[in-house]
């Protein structure tokens, strides 16, 4: 088990201790949380800040439908801090309202106008390293303890995997030396996503964060912090490779114009990526996370692979090779949707399934762990530091792939760096 993580419901927390949680966010991100939460012990959603009423109602209707809570809504953050039948917020708005609106929940409850036992924030914490400080620093000002949410930390194939590696490999032939993990699909759900200046980038910045965790993680002794590993450098590339395509380019144009513009022949954010990050580990041994991220990965829907190598051992995983298959043949047909898989590609032929997403990418652990943490008074082993961190090491990946060489850390150049996908100005 990792270090500072609490056993599963403490015989003291009853139902008269529970963690009254306030959703800011109403996107997909936050169904998925919602989904998790029917899983969890001492916890209720009963608030729900949004800027777009019919998606907060809708996301109410299926909290209501889970039994997870009646929760209300609000349209200002500030008034959601101040319900008192909010304890905590899960953080799941948009990369490019976040340090608006954390700075106005740290304002509230620097105040003493609001109180709260806990702040989630969902990744990636900011869109460069200058806003993750600024988030990092205005919770710290309040006072606020706070946690950093990245599900794959608790995916269970991976905690499992990490638990049985350093107990039966590296005890005996010694630890771990490369992580190679990837997340791929064919692309995000919101236009907001594909804009490099409202995102902070494009898949690096939206899904490395996950890869590049989940590697450190893996990577680091069950019972240190994951500080214990210290990254060194960090080398990377990023490309375009589908969606500047003029007819892709088109087709994404058409998709979101109901939203906002997305024009990839004008400002391209990338599709691809890859980071390799060396870090030296406890006993000054060198380590290695390889990271990939794709939003042109065809398949039957969202892969996540994990590989940890040591001396003489192996772990692999792979999210599409899952519990079950099912087949449908040609002259089944039906609508389009995300039944089978997230990021679905297909409704016919040979189909992986998940019987449960949102236990296997490790929601439901995540949301057990930070419900537990605060109701505690516990220190999450990953918080908003941590959330900087990986922030940091994503846009040392970016600064590597401008300069085409790799970057020493630490690197002072990071603290003001703004990545030209995000500034509008690579053409890829």
């Amino acid at each position: 088990m990792q270090a500072g993580i609490p056993l599963p419901y403490p015989e003291f927390l009853t139902a008269m201790n529970t963690l009254r949680i306030g959703f800011v966010g109403s996107g997909f991100v936050a169904r998925f949380h919602a989904q998790a939460f029917a899983s969890v012990r001492n916890a209720e959603i009963t608030a729900i800040m949004t800027r777009d009423a019919h998606k907060g109602e809708e996301l109410a209707t299926f909290c209501r439908a889970l039994g997870v809570g009646n929760p209300r809504l609000y349209a200002d953050v500030r008034e959601l801090v101040r319900d008192p039948e909010v304890d905590a917020v899960w953080f799941l708005a948009p990369n490019y309202v976040r340090v608006e609106l954390i700075e106005a929940i740290a304002d509230e409850v620097k105040s003493g106008r609001a109180q709260l036992k806990g702040l989630a924030v969902e990744k990636p914490l900011a869109r460069n390293l200058k806003e993750a400080r600024q988030i990092v620093a205005a919770v710290a000002e309040a006072g606020i303890p706070h946690g950093y949410l990245e599900n794959q930390l608790f995916a269970p194939a991976l905690v499992r995997g990490k638990e049985l590696l350093w107990r039966r490999g590296a005890a005996v032939a010694g630890e771990p030396y490369l992580a190679r993990c990837a997340e791929e699909h064919s692309g995000p759900h919101r236009a907001w996503f594909w804009r490099g200046d409202l995102q902070g980038g494009g898949v690096l910045n939206d899904m490395m964060c996950h890869s590049v965790a989940a590697g450190w993680y893996a990577l680091t002794p069950p019972e240190q912090p994951l500080s214990a590993l210290l990254p060194c450098s960090v080398s990377a590339q990023i490309a375009c490779l589908k969606w500047a395509r003029p007819e892709y380019a088109q087709r994404l144009r058409q998709s979101y114009a109901h939203e906002m513009e997305v024009d990839y022949t004008k400002s391209p954010a990338e599709d691809y990526a890859t980071a390799r990050i060396e870090f030296k580990t406890p006993k000054g041994h060198k380590a290695i996370v390889e990271a990939s991220t794709s939003w042109c990965f065809v398949g039957p829907g969202l892969r996540l692979t994990f590989e940890v190598l040591g001396p003489e051992y192996l772990l692999a995983i792979n999210t599409l090779r899952g519990e079950g298959e099912i087949f449908f043949s040609r002259a089944v047909q039906g609508e389009a949707g995300e039944d089978i898989v997230e990021k679905q590609n297909a409704e016919q032929g040979l189909m992986p399934y998940l019987a449960d997403e949102a236990h296997a990418y490790g929601y439901v652990a995540e949301n057990r762990y930070f419900t537990e943490c605060f109701l505690t008074g516990t220190k999450p082993f990953c918080d908003l530091d941590y959330g900087a961190r990986i922030t940091e090491l994503l846009m040392a990946a970016y600064l590597s792939a401008e300069r085409g060489a790799t970057v020493s850390l630490p690197c002072p150049d990071l603290e003001t760096f703004v990545p030209a996908v995000a500034r509008g100005v690579w053409q890829g």
